[in-house]
């Protein structure tokens, strides 16, 4: 199977303008994510894909693959597909955060696994929780999965709804968090990125609503690995406590 990783990379983030360019420890975060995703055992190919030349810039200062994009798609996926459109022959391709620095291979390999099933052709993570804070915050996605392990339904509410086991206690219920990373088989992640936006998924502001509206089904890799992402210049020190 071989595998095209790409790491979209957008300069201009509305909560920290740059930040795949910031240096942690003498590397820039687009170079930690770089080499990271390399290390996955799967992998077969990265690519950094951006509509800056600065961060194009330094991927090739750093000597890795980049493409430079359109910069007018609305999301990532957009984003990736153009790249993978650019780089055919690949069988699956996965969607690597960039702003993650320590993306763990050994997560990017779980994910990718699941296409060992044929019947497989678009992936997720989730990882188990019962932490009260993850189900109540609309910024930590929840998921409901079928027998399958497949996703019926992405929200940023608390499902299934707790209202009614208040006060009750809930750790015998299987909450899953999604984790936003993702991998298509080639041709499924072209075809998705031609799908209209729905109502569903702006009431959400979720993407793969979309998907799920139009049919197609999200496997969902459960796994213990998480790693801390860089969202706003507050996340920084974590990372560098880490590194």
């Amino acid at each position: 199977m071989k595998v095209l990783g790409i790491i979209p990379a957008r300069y201009a983030s509305s909560r920290f303008p740059g930040k795949p360019l910031i240096d942690l420890k003498g590397k820039s975060m687009i170079q930690r994510v770089y080499e990271g995703a390399l290390k996955s055992k799967a992998m077969s190919k990265v690519i950094v894909a951006t509509d800056d030349q600065r961060i194009v810039d330094e991927v090739l200062r750093f000597g890795g693959n980049v493409c430079l994009t359109n910069e007018n798609h609305q999301s990532g996926t957009d984003r990736c597909a153009e790249v993978a459109r650019m780089n055919p022959g690949f069988d699956v391709v996965i969607n690597i955060q960039g702003d993650e620095p320590l993306v763990d291979p050994n997560q990017l390999d779980q994910l990718l696994s699941a296409f060992e099933e044929m019947d497989v052709h678009l992936a997720t993570l989730g990882i188990p929780t019962n932490d009260e804070h993850d189900l109540s915050n609309p910024n930590r996605i929840k998921i409901i999965l079928d027998k399958g392990r497949n996703a019926l339904y992405f929200s940023r509410s608390c499902v299934p709804n707790t209202h009614h086991f208040k006060g009750e206690h809930l750790s015998n219920y299987p909450f899953i968090r999604h984790i936003g990373l993702y991998a298509y088989r080639s041709k499924t992640l072209l075809e998705i990125s031609q799908l209209p936006p729905t109502e569903l998924e702006k009431m959400e502001s979720l993407e793969q609503l979309r998907w799920l509206y139009y049919g197609y089904q999200i496997k969902v890799v459960e796994t213990t690995i998480e790693t801390p992402n860089i969202d706003v210049p507050e996340d920084v020190e974590k990372v560098l406590h880490f590194l």
